[in-house]
């Protein structure tokens, strides 16, 4: 599961090694860890500013990125912990609204390294540990985390109950940890994700969520009476209300009479901005006003979700005109926003795909199959990935990206181009058309 991370400076990279040399721990999930690591370092989870945690499947990140604009223009000063990283290592922590710096992340990372050393921490754990050190340690009023992988025995799920906890698009994915079996855990695949991204939701803790079909509302209702936790579900508490280009949010704690125009295309990114307002609703004053909501929703911006690459070294290999659009998505839930995101283009879609040796193909291509010009797979450098084969007789092999949109012919007026199937992928993507995410 360790993410491979790189740097150019020799103090962080020479912390990154060490995390990459880590035991085989980083295959196993649970709070005993990082519990002890914590301690050994002050229980700095215990002394965060107001927290803010989000878990789900897809759109979590996306979220994060819409309750940080919206906090910051209510002129708050934010911390962040997301990931993964898309280029640098450094985007993983946010400190008051700016990515963490070279200097303090090395030395963080060491100090953390040299107190897991016998512990069999693993990658995510070191990385968690160093962030809520960082957080403890700098003054800011509000912190957004975002959940690594699941949510009840992800790392970050060692903080005391935050101010609101919010769970986003589910759907199946890291099959083999999330659904491995375990006594007492639901035996429906998507009942059991499900439970465990409730895994989050601590006593007297107010949850927003997304609306989902029954029986997966139901298994979230339950860890919400469970605990003694209150529960904010869309449709029932809140709704997203789609008008072209915008959206109106409604609730039962008050609406916002103005239309909301995201930065971030697509209906589901608007759903996100939605559970993103209803968590803001949900916390003690002070709340942000409607010109907050709406500056911080037209300002918000994750890379490489629906992300229109601009003009770099690798979209010049194509047409002046060309669209070309990147995306991580890597899985059915992400597969199929994708596909009502164009399902109206009237423009045929050139698509270069690279995903894991673990994810399956089909998640990506069977949703937009009816709209592709073609189909080009490429590797995904340093992990194990599927070659062309595994997409189907329509597919072709290219060396990398670059060689990809090198060969590609593209008519702009009728064609466009995407790239997805893997947030690695993205990131290399991002570094080669000097993207960079700030």
């Amino acid at each position: 599961m360790a993410d491979h991370a790189h740097s150019s400076d020799p103090a962080v990279q020479a912390q990154l090694d060490r995390l990459a040399a880590l035991s085989p721990g980083r295959d196993i999930l649970g709070l005993e860890r990082i519990a002890e690591l914590c301690a050994r370092l002050g229980n700095p989870q215990l002394q965060l500013p107001r927290t803010f945690h989000v878990a789900g499947t897809n759109g979590k990140g996306s979220t994060c990125a819409y309750l940080r604009a919206i906090l910051e223009a209510q002129g708050r000063r934010v911390h962040s912990y997301t990931s993964p990283h898309l280029v640098r290592f450094n985007e993983r922590i946010r400190l008051a609204g700016t990515l963490i710096d070279d200097a303090l992340l090395a030395a963080l990372l060491e100090e953390v390294l040299d107190e897991a050393a016998d512990l069999q921490a693993s990658f995510f754990e070191v990385t968690t540990a160093a962030a809520f050190l960082a957080f403890a340690r700098i003054a800011a009023d509000d912190c957004i985390i975002e959940v690594g992988l699941g949510g009840r025995l992800d790392a970050t799920n060692i903080i005391p109950p935050p101010a609101v906890c919010g769970i986003a698009s589910l759907g199946i994915d890291h099959e083999a940890f999330l659904l491995a079996p375990e006594a007492g855990t639901p035996s429906d695949p998507a009942m059991r994700i499900a439970w465990e991204k409730a895994g989050i939701i601590k006593p007297d803790t107010p949850a927003a969520t997304l609306a989902y079909p029954p029986h997966i509302q139901g298994t979230i209702a339950a860890k919400v009476a469970d605990v003694g936790a209150t529960l904010f579900p869309q449709s029932e508490g809140w709704t997203v209300e789609p008008e072209g280009d915008t959206f109106r949010w409604t609730s039962k704690l008050g609406s916002i009479a103005q239309p909301l125009r995201p930065r971030m295309t697509g209906a589901h990114q608007m759903a996100n901005a939605g559970l993103a307002i209803a968590m803001l609703r949900l916390v003690p004053d002070p709340q942000p006003s409607d010109a907050d909501i709406a500056a911080g929703v037209a300002a918000a911006f994750w890379p490489a979700r629906m992300q229109r690459l601009g003009a770099g070294p690798l979209t010049a290999l194509l047409p002046e005109q060309t669209q070309i659009w990147l995306d991580g998505a890597h899985n059915v839930d992400a597969g199929l926003a994708l596909a009502r995101k164009f399902e109206d283009e009237p423009r045929r879609i050139h698509l270069v795909t690279g995903m894991l040796a673990n994810k399956d193909p089909a998640a990506i291509i069977a949703p937009l199959a009816s709209q592709l010009a073609s189909l080009t797979v490429v590797p995904v450098p340093g992990h194990e990935h599927h070659d062309a084969q595994a997409f189907g007789a329509g597919a072709r092999a290219a060396a990398s990206v670059t060689d990809a949109l090198h060969d590609l012919d593209v008519d702009p007026e009728r064609e466009l181009v995407l790239i997805a199937g893997s947030l690695y992928l993205a990131g290399i993507v991002l570094d080669l058309n000097n993207e960079w995410p700030v």
